[in-house]
């Protein structure tokens, strides 16, 4: 991969990485409900399937989804069912107790298998896996297994970095949540959020 390529996927990972989706949302919402360290188990779930997500991509599966409409359904439909149960448990939780029965909890495994039905991660794999994988300057890589592990290490970086500033971001505003009802309006928007990613989702 030239020095220029690799500036490139630089630039389009950070702003892939850093922009809303329904990962750095969670990453804010749970850190903020639950504390950093509750967090962490989705924060590092989050580079770990997409990681997996990536190398599938690489070895093909990607066009596998594209070539077949059932498939692509069923990735977008699951996709949206679980951000709109997500938003429902996050627009539910009023405390940061412990004993709030509608708290949202999201395990690592459930973590990564979000990635799998997070139609932007699709997005940018299929892209990371036309432009940089198996191609260079617009002709076929000679080294498309080199080529794959250096994009799979970039946006495992950028992924991790990305989750974990917003969860900085939510865990810092603990403290201030936690005083009359903002938490609750602070929810509701982290689920409004997720609601609208489920609304692009079902239409793109």
């Amino acid at each position: 991969m030239s020095p220029e390529e690799f500036m490139t996927l630089l630039a389009f990972a950070t702003a892939m990485s850093f922009t809303p989706g329904p990962n750095t949302t969670l990453s804010a919402a749970l850190a903020a409900n639950h504390g950093l360290r509750r967090a962490v188990g989705f924060i590092i779930a989050v580079p770990t399937g997409w990681t997996l997500m990536m190398v599938a991509c690489g070895l093909g599966l990607g066009s596998l989804v594209l070539a077949v409409p059932a498939l692509r359904w069923a990735v977008k439909v699951v996709g949206v069912l679980s951000l709109v149960w997500m938003a429902w448990k996050l627009a539910g939780s009023r405390s940061l107790g412990e004993a709030d029965p509608a708290r949202l909890e999201v395990t690592f495994w459930q973590g990564v298998a979000l990635q799998f039905v997070n139609i932007k991660a699709w997005m940018l794999a299929l892209a990371m896996a036309a432009g940089w994988v198996t191609s260079a300057a617009g002709q076929p890589a000679a080294n498309p297994g080199q080529r794959l592990a250096i994009v799979c290490a970039v946006m495992l970086v950028f992924a991790l970095t990305s989750n974990l500033t917003y969860a900085l971001v939510g865990s810092l505003l603990r403290h201030w949540l936690s005083q009359g009802r903002r938490l609750i309006g602070f929810n509701r928007l982290m689920a409004a959020l997720l609601l609208a990613t489920a609304a692009w989702m079902a239409v793109a």
